[in-house]
């Protein structure tokens, strides 16, 4: 069957069970060639979950960038009823955490994205928009583990988009031969599908109240990856106006050469590599005909047993959307001169290890000898409280916290900014763990949730300290948000925020009242410590072989 086919046969078996009569026109919204009729999560809060905004990547579609949703297609799916659009859409194909466990769950149908809007919102409302772009080191993730009907119920005038994207090899399989032939396959359409995303909500968001001019983007992890890519990106046309970028995982961008072997042992483990020999062509057409099954075990199976030095499914430069290495354009001043608040976790690594030259290495592959030795002359032993701490900061640094000062720096000369320090241990992890590690402001933020495998997670109910803490952090990110200010409309209790600049270095502490206090806030400003500047300084040198 033809993919055109593939996509009205999938949007029939969605759509055919999921057409509503019209109950209340303050959660039904016409965009124009559908209806959908949302979930009201609270009185003044309504949930669209499922819209899409682009073709389903099935059949010959499958490794190709996205193609713009046929509305069309999605007026005759919806005959003129009105589409339901209250439960969680099936999220990506999900690959494996890495903790032993099995990756697979999830649909290739899955580009959509969820809209939180005030209830009543109207095309006249122009409310500021906020796109969320979840984490997940680009391998996992599903937004519904990451709900926003908190946030518009506590700030409704506001609109926010959480976007669905394809993961690991379904969103981020490359090889050289991509940028040579394009009827092969296309790279980075996971990245892609983000900015379809963004170009759908440019387009349609004012219907849901949303204003499509004044829009910013916010992830965390390889979200806040994404979001450094975002402002570094070749897209063509503007679709955002400000960022968030929270703990950028700084993995290496690599070059699509480098990640052929990575691309041959996928396409073994899947079956398609075994021939003697076998061209492009044929193992493409050979993965695009295998199963999920098939494709997910092959993708874990990489992530386990694979040895090469690039081992990971994510963005590469393809010289077209991405162009350079992305902290390179960011020292160069190549990059959107939009507010930004960029911020990391105060214990947090990702290249964590007991050794560090070899944690480093493990995750900057392209590091020499020399660079190992440059890092470890500038991260003694002798600075830091505990052995601990130590491996922490020296691993962490490079790996997240850098893109902190990076950023901060480059971006003050030319836009308001400001960077942050999260420092409130997430409340469940495990008692001797005293660190506040990666991600533990998504257990504030969103619920207290605490994502598992295959798209799971778990949500933990939080005292009224942490509750109002949580409504600091919202409160802040919605101000940025409303204003690209984080002080106009913060709560009465919080500290100013001040900006970051070169001439004042300085950050917000970001954590709950020490007394535990409902009233008070725990926040405070503090300098960003020279020896801080200088590491990251060294990390920012090192740009081609620690790229992220």
């Amino acid at each position: 069957m033809t993919p055109s086919v593939l996509s009205f046969l999938a949007g029939l078996a969605l759509y055919g069970s999921s057409l509503v009569s019209a109950t209340s026109s303050g959660s039904i919204v016409n965009v124009g060639y559908a209806s959908y009729q949302g979930n009201q999560s609270y009185a003044n809060t309504v949930a669209y979950l499922g819209i899409p905004y682009a073709e389903p990547p099935l059949g010959d579609l499958r490794f190709r960038a996205p193609l713009p949703l046929n509305t069309s297609r999605i007026a005759q799916l919806a005959n003129g009823q009105v589409v339901d659009a209250t439960k969680y859409p099936n999220f990506c194909v999900q690959g494996t955490t890495g903790g032993g466990d099995a990756g697979g769950a999830g649909s290739e149908d899955c580009l959509n994205i969820n809209i939180y809007a005030p209830y009543g919102a109207t095309n006249t409302s122009n409310l500021p928009v906020l796109v969320y772009i979840h984490g997940g080191g680009y391998v996992y993730g599903n937004p519904a583990n990451w709900p926003f009907d908190a946030w518009i119920n506590q700030s409704p005038n506001v609109v926010i988009v959480s976007v669905y994207y394809r993961l690991d090899s379904f969103g981020f399989l490359s090889t050289p031969e991509f940028v040579t032939d394009s009827t092969l396959g296309d790279l980075n359409v996971g990245f892609q599908d983000q900015v379809q995303s963004l170009k759908w909500i440019k387009q349609y968001i004012s219907a849901f109240g949303g204003d499509p001019s004044q829009v910013t983007i916010n992830g965390e992890s390889a979200g806040g990856s994404s979001i450094e890519l975002h402002l570094v990106a070749n897209e063509g046309e503007s679709l955002f106006s400000a960022a968030i970028a929270q703990s950028v995982y700084r993995a290496p961008v690599s070059l699509p050469e480098q990640s052929q072997p990575l691309f041959q042992y996928y396409a073994q483990q899947a079956g398609c590599g075994s021939a003697s020999e076998p061209t492009i062509a044929s193992q493409m057409t050979c993965l695009r005909n295998a199963s999920i099954s098939a494709l997910a075990r092959a993708q874990d199976a990489s992530n386990y047993n694979f040895t090469g030095p690039y081992k990971n499914f994510i963005p590469v430069v393809d010289g077209k959307l991405i162009t350079q290495y992305p902290t390179l354009s960011i020292l160069q001043g190549k990059f959107a001169h939009v507010p930004l608040i960029v911020g990391a976790v105060s214990n947090e690594t990702l290249a964590g290890g007991t050794n560090i030259s070899a944690a480093l290495q493990a995750f900057f592959p392209s590091l020499t000898s020399a660079d190992l030795a440059d890092f470890m002359a500038a991260y003694p032993s002798t600075e830091f409280s505990s052995t601990n701490e130590w491996q922490r900061v020296a691993t962490g640094e490079p790996s997240v916290r850098c893109a902190r000062t990076i950023m901060g720096l480059a971006f003050s000369s030319f836009a308001p900014t400001w960077t942050y320090r999260y420092n409130q241990r997430n409340p469940t992890q495990s008692p001797t763990d005293l660190a506040v590690e990666h991600a533990s402001e998504n257990w504030m933020m969103f619920r207290g949730t605490n994502t598992g495998y295959n798209g799971t997670t778990t949500f933990t109910p939080q005292t009224p300290v942490e509750l109002a803490f949580a409504s600091e952090l919202i409160a802040y990110w919605l101000s940025f948000t409303r204003s690209h200010d984080p002080n106009t409309f913060k709560l009465a209790m919080s500290p100013n925020w001040t900006a970051y600049g070169v001439g004042e270095r300085v950050r917000m502490v970001l954590q709950q009242d020490p007394q535990n206090s409902t009233d008070v806030s725990g926040s405070f400003v503090e300098s960003e410590p020279d020896l801080e500047t200088a590491r990251c300084s060294l990390v920012a040198t090192k740009v081609l072989r620690t790229e992220d």
